[in-house]
């Protein structure tokens, strides 16, 4: 298997296994969509984990085989490449990124499909698909923007340049840089707190959110409302409550 799904704690990971760079083939962009559907799915699975394995997140594309396609093969393939990195997106619970190494082109792609990513202090970022004489053709171009602005997006993809990890936190491609050793740890206790949260909550939260920047702040707004007096129907809200008013703030504990 190119990646696995491993669960523990109410944590899944998604596990990239392609030595020696994690290269993104064909194969591997299927999986992800498959093993993203598989935690979407699972009711064991409350938070998700993307992870390459100590020495490297994703070193983009498979180069060699992506050279083999023509333009009509590419027209037919692109599609599912974006499905993939979707699929990942749209995991409707909260998903870290874990990166070690290099993410570059795909993986960087990947990392900016979670909603919190935590880099090793020795990670590279970067968007270099101009440097082959393409753009970002898995989500690079918006999600990336969406993220960091216009003016940062088209900086690091104009150019192609990889970005150390102190220089991804400062312009917000990550959210956290710790020592490389501890990338994954961190990335698992963010993950599995969250995991023991309302799930409801996090999906509504998550769901609001993202739809809400892909529309304008009315639509948003109607958004969020619905999602919130939908809330008012769930057992979570009713043992958050009650615990607030028994018990104080903060100690709810939520199945």
């Amino acid at each position: 298997m190119t990646a696995n799904l491993e669960v523990r704690d109410g944590v899944g990971t998604i596990l990239l296994s392609r030595p020696p760079m994690n290269a993104l083939d064909v194969a591997t962009q299927d999986r992800l969509r498959e093993l993203a559907e598989e935690a979407t799915r699972r009711e064991d699975v409350r938070a998700v984990v993307l992870y390459g394995g100590e020495k490297v997140f994703a070193a983009g594309a498979d180069i060699k085989e992506m050279q083999a396609m023509d333009h009509a093969a590419m027209v037919v393939r692109s599609k599912a490449l974006q499905d993939s990195f979707t699929a990942v997106a749209r995991i409707p619970k909260p998903v870290v990124a874990a990166v070690t190494g290099y993410a570059l082109g795909g993986g960087c792609e990947l990392a900016l499909c979670a909603d919190f990513r935590i880099a090793a202090d020795n990670a590279k970022l970067g968007q270099p698909e101009i440097l082959l004489g393409l753009i970002p053709g898995a989500g690079g171009t918006q999600r990336l923007a969406r993220l960091i602005g216009p003016s940062r997006a088209k900086d690091l993809i104009f150019t192609g340049r990889h970005v150390r990890a102190e220089e991804a936190l400062t312009i917000g491609l990550v959210d956290r840089v710790v020592p490389a050793a501890e990338v994954y740890e961190q990335a698992h206790a963010w993950a599995a707190a969250l995991a023991k949260g309302p799930a409801l909550a996090l999906r509504a939260a998550k769901e609001s959110v993202d739809a809400g920047l892909e529309t304008d702040i009315d639509t948003g707004l109607t958004i969020e409302r619905n999602w919130f007096a939908g809330l008012f129907a769930t057992e979570d809200r009713e043992r958050g409550m009650r615990s607030f008013v028994e018990d104080g703030p903060g100690k709810a504990k939520f199945l």
